[in-house]
């Protein structure tokens, strides 16, 4: 979980699509857990994912393991 208070740096995916559409956003700045959102609704909820769990994930989507 996010420190209250904290401010948070996202970055859009490179993989987002510009248009406006399916954009997902992260932030790096917390070590062991990986917020993500969804930049359509900045003031929206934001899941909280373990750093090594993220990691994983994006690695499989990578590889071609799982379909986007």
């Amino acid at each position: 979980m996010m420190p209250p208070g904290e401010a948070v740096r996202w970055r859009k995916s490179s993989h987002s699509n510009q248009d406006g559409g399916a954009c997902v956003e992260v932030s790096d700045d917390f070590g062991v857990v990986v917020p993500v959102r969804d930049s359509k609704y900045p003031h929206g909820p934001v899941l909280s994912f373990p750093a090594g769990g993220w990691a994983a994930f994006v690695s499989a989507l990578g590889g071609g393991e799982l379909s986007a």
